[in-house]
């Protein structure tokens, strides 16, 4: 499946061109949402933000981690972006790895962010299980689509992730495949299983938020198995949406670490 793609950069090239970086978001997100690093990388670089299957522009099918590696995989060569620096967050960071565990030749270097080759990590969305059932009035705007959503969405954040999924004006709707995404709730919430013995040899960056619990000392040894050339940053005060609650900061440890790949 090929994938929908927003490009930008490199604004400034550099006399020898640099690796091109795929960003990808987390679950109920879409490309744009990791807009400020992707303008940060983009003067320098030629950055591909992709929107996952089922979400934003992209289209819809069977949700696993495999198959949405698979439709990364085919956007960057589709787009002569093969090798490139991945970056992926949350539901992003699960397929970036499974992308560089079972195609490492593709990822030239890995960046996850606050999630960890493990079960778990989306537990706090609490959404029900019929959302997908909601009924849509003819016309909708940002503050009646709120007003909506409110009834059955109790968290500011999560109300305001979910309604940008949602098409709004005239004859509104789900703008995402919201049926296959609550279908392959199991499997998102998962990690797949993958041939033993895969392990991705390239440098490798988990960035975690120091309130978040999705990476924890108990995937330590797990990390360490299939990513033996990490490190893992935290970030001071910063949640699970890390590059959204310390924008600077991220970007500093996301461009530190691209120098140092050749």
């Amino acid at each position: 499946m090929l994938l929908n793609v927003s490009e930008r950069g490199p604004e400034h090239p550099t006399p020898a061109p640099a690796l091109p970086v795929v960003l990808l978001h987390g679950l109920f997100g879409r490309a744009r949402n990791l807009g400020f690093v992707q303008r940060k990388l983009a003067t320098t670089r030629r950055t591909l933000a992709m929107d996952l299957r089922n979400h934003g522009d992209s289209p819809h099918g069977p949700m696993s981690y495999p198959a949405m590696a698979g439709d990364v995989l085919d956007t960057m060569e589709q787009n002569h972006a093969n090798p490139a620096i991945v970056l992926g967050h949350s539901m992003g960071g699960k397929t970036a790895m499974t992308l560089a565990l079972t195609h490492p030749n593709a990822v030239r270097a890995l960046i996850v962010v606050d999630i960890a080759p493990a079960q778990g990590g989306f537990d706090r969305l609490d959404l029900p299980d019929n959302l997908d059932r909601l009924q849509f009035p003819p016309h909708l705007d940002l503050r009646t689509t709120n007003d909506l959503l409110r009834p059955y969405i109790a968290s500011d954040a999560v109300r305001q992730l979910m309604a940008q999924n949602i098409r709004q004006g005239d004859n509104p709707g789900w703008a995402i495949g919201l049926k296959e995404i609550l279908a392959a709730m199991p499997d998102i919430m998962g990690w797949p299983q993958l041939a033993p013995g895969l392990r991705y040899e390239g440098p490798t960056l988990f960035i975690r938020g120091e309130t978040s619990p999705y990476i924890s000392p108990d995937n330590y040894p797990t990390m360490q198995a299939l990513f033996p050339n990490h490190r893992l940053e935290s970030i001071r005060g910063a949640g699970h949406w890390v590059h959204a609650d310390a924008p600077r900061r991220f970007t500093e440890l996301v461009e530190e670490f691209l120098a140092g790949i050749p």
